[in-house]
């Protein structure tokens, strides 16, 4: 548990340099000074500055709000479609059940990044089709284990009983199934955040994210790639961030994991 809240305090503090971190600097986000390009991290720049003479402290808070929102968006997207997917196979007729499952297994053996990638190329470049991308993507592995766990669900007492009641599958759905595996979709949304935040990073890395005047820490990774040998810190600071948010994710989705399933604790 001790690193479940280290993680948890982690993500925190994170979240309060995304939000605060562009108050604390007295250098904008678009400012730049070429007389100042390069600069090593220092008292007036806390982070160094990049071949612009931008202040990394203020553009990494700034990449910091990009990265967060794409990995919380998506992972809600995925949420809703993955739950939705699995739910409406698990109670619907074994043929429907198959043919929902067969299209997910089709998508799911396609490569994910490879498929991220081409839906770039297709809707162009941008923070909402990134979003867009990573969502019709990565939903399958929701949909799977929510599915697993509908079918497992159904087969107790209590929700026999509710169908023999009569009731809709809606409402076993929304008020039976979903509530009794809400700690295993919370876990697995916690997972799935890290993984869209490095998707992001490494399809701005590759040029295909956000554009310029806009940086991720992504975008700031790549162009701190070329200055690694004479000025580290451009590449150190972007590359440390997306470790320590990756990191604390997957801690946060492991402590939740033991914390929710009591066997996993034995």
């Amino acid at each position: 548990m001790k690193l479940t809240w280290f993680a948890a305090s982690l993500l925190i503090l994170i979240t309060l340099f995304a939000i605060f971190g562009p108050l604390l600097s007295s250098h904008s986000y678009y400012e730049t000074n070429l007389s100042l390009k390069n600069s090593p991290p220092s008292q007036e720049f806390w982070f160094g500055t990049d071949e612009l003479g931008r202040d990394m402290f203020t553009r990494l808070a700034w990449g910091a709000r990009i990265s967060l929102f794409v990995g919380i968006a998506s992972g809600c997207g995925d949420l809703v479609i993955g739950v939705l997917w699995g739910g409406i196979a698990a109670l619907s007729t074994p043929k429907i059940d198959n043919l929902l499952m067969r299209i997910a297994d089709i998508l799911y053996a396609i490569p994910y990044l490879l498929t991220v990638i081409l839906l770039m190329v297709v809707m162009g470049s941008g923070l909402f089709p990134i979003i867009l991308a990573l969502t019709l993507t990565g939903w399958i592995g929701m949909a799977r284990i929510v599915r697993g766990e509908f079918l497992q669900l159904k087969e107790q007492d209590c929700i026999l009983a509710t169908i023999s009641l009569g009731a809709s599958r809606s409402r076993i759905l929304f008020h039976h199934l979903i509530p009794n595996t809400l700690g295993t979709i919370i876990v697995t949304v916690t997972l799935t955040i890290p993984v869209a935040i490095f998707s992001e990073a490494f399809l701005s890395f590759l040029g295909l994210g956000v554009q310029a005047p806009m940086a991720s820490w992504g975008t700031m990774a790549n162009d701190g790639l070329p200055a690694l040998r004479y000025y580290p810190w451009r590449l150190f600071f972007p590359a440390l961030f997306i470790s320590i948010t990756m990191l604390s994710f997957n801690l946060l989705g492991e402590g939740l994991h033991h914390a929710f399933d009591p066997k996993s604790r034995r």
